[in-house]
């Protein structure tokens, strides 16, 4: 077969096998959307948990099931999206849709039921339940990127396997021991590597783009020697910042990670894409990389004047919190047939999830000022149920079709 009767043949199936709900025809549809409201539904209830306004039937401690949901239900959702899209188009394979999509999102919903309700149905049970999905969801990655000969993109398993491992070690950490330290560091060390990994592919990627078109000039550096050590040297610093988050080793390896972190962003010229705010906030969103690995060394040395709270949400607000939205809104719209434009309502989530991460980081160092942690939950709530009200139709409803050439603009097909 031809590489040109391939690809009609792919565009065929990829056809046949979309007939079913919108929703369930790729892995960003369901995820990004279950995502947002994961995370608004978790941090709107956490404050209320945390004073005893509202109690869960969960085995883990209301802070231990506040990072959990954040990172294995939230987090977990977002990047399972991310992945089950953009592997198709590395591979060429068809995405995974319908049944066995539908399947992979029950499993999701069942692990945040069990967590919830752990402590009637015991800790092991819903250790079992909740662990299934990720296992699911990287047996899935790894099947299609190996089935693709892909073995470029093996790398991004590595910190998904561990983004595994660190929540089986979660709830043995939280069922046996009765907190989460090390697992929790471990999930966050996970993340940020992979977002050092894949925001190292596109936010050069997309700026470079957008340059082209709308500001010649100074263009981001390629890939190279200095970002693998960028890499290297960043996780490394994560993973003894697992071990022992305090003491001179880690405080040294986070302070040089977070120096090339910076260099490495200022490499990539978004001091020329501030009028683009699709392509600004991933800037932004990675700039709270070395500004987190900054606070934790601070910390490593110095833990009572730099709270290591701090560090752990500019990670987890900050770096995390926007570079999912930034991704989020990105993706949607490019593959729902939409313009790649910012809206006003997309412009305010950006504000909204920045505003609560540099709140968040501030309250870390005041933590009598209570107000201060409500203004950040609430703007991370408005971010994200933001993101629900915004994207929720396009994510739900089938992509637009492309305008015939002879059709007036403005007026539907």
């Amino acid at each position: 077969m031809t590489a040109d009767a391939r690809r009609l043949s792919l565009a065929a199936q990829r056809r046949r096998s979309a007939e079913g709900p919108a929703v369930l025809s790729y892995g960003f549809r369901p995820f990004f959307l279950l995502g947002a409201l994961c995370a608004g539904l978790t941090v709107l209830a956490w404050l209320p948990i945390l004073s005893g306004s509202i109690e869960t039937s969960s085995a883990f401690t209301p802070v231990d099931w506040h990072v959990h949901e954040t990172m294995f239900g939230y987090l977990a959702a977002i990047v399972t999206g991310f992945l089950l899209t953009a592997i198709p188009n590395w591979t060429g394979r068809l995405p995974v849709q319908g049944a066995p999509l539908l399947a992979l999102v029950l499993l999701w919903a069942a692990g945040r039921f069990a967590v919830f309700f752990s402590a009637e149905i015991g800790w092991v049970a819903a250790a079992i339940i909740d662990c299934a999905f990720l296992v699911a969801v990287a047996a899935a990655a790894a099947k299609e990127i190996v089935a693709g000969r892909n073995w470029r993109n093996l790398m991004v398993l590595v910190p998904v396997t561990v983004f595994v491992l660190a929540n089986v070690l979660f709830h043995i950490e939280a069922g046996l021991a009765g907190s989460s330290d090390y697992a929790r560091r471990l999930a966050i060390a996970a993340a940020i590597v992979l977002i050092v990994i894949i925001g190292g592919r596109i936010i050069p990627s997309f700026t470079r783009n957008w340059m082209v078109r709308e500001n010649p000039g100074r263009l981001p550096v390629p890939f190279n020697a200095f970002d693998k050590v960028t890499i290297l040297v960043s996780a490394a610093a994560l993973l003894v910042w697992v071990a022992a988050a305090e003491g001179p080793a880690a405080g040294a390896l986070l302070s040089a990670a977070a120096l090339l972190n910076f260099v490495r962003l200022a490499r990539w010229a978004g001091d020329r894409a501030v009028r683009d705010p699709l392509v600004l906030i991933l800037h932004v969103a990675y700039l709270f990389v070395p500004a987190g690995l900054l606070l934790a060394a601070l910390a490593a040395f110095d833990a009572a004047r730099f709270p290591p709270v701090a560090a752990l949400h500019a990670f987890g607000v900050g770096a995390i919190g926007a570079m999912t939205l930034a991704v989020m809104t990105r993706a949607t719209l490019g593959h729902t047939g939409r313009a790649l434009r910012a809206d006003g309502p997309t412009r305010l989530i950006y504000a909204a999830i920045v505003l609560a991460a540099l709140i968040r980081i501030v309250a870390g160092f005041m933590p009598e000022q209570t107000g201060l942690l409500h203004l950040s939950a609430g703007l991370w709530c408005l971010a994200f149920f933001g993101f629900c009200l915004r994207y929720g139709g396009m994510l739900t409803r089938p992509k637009l079709k492309p305008k015939s050439p002879s059709q007036p603009p403005g007026r539907p097909a």
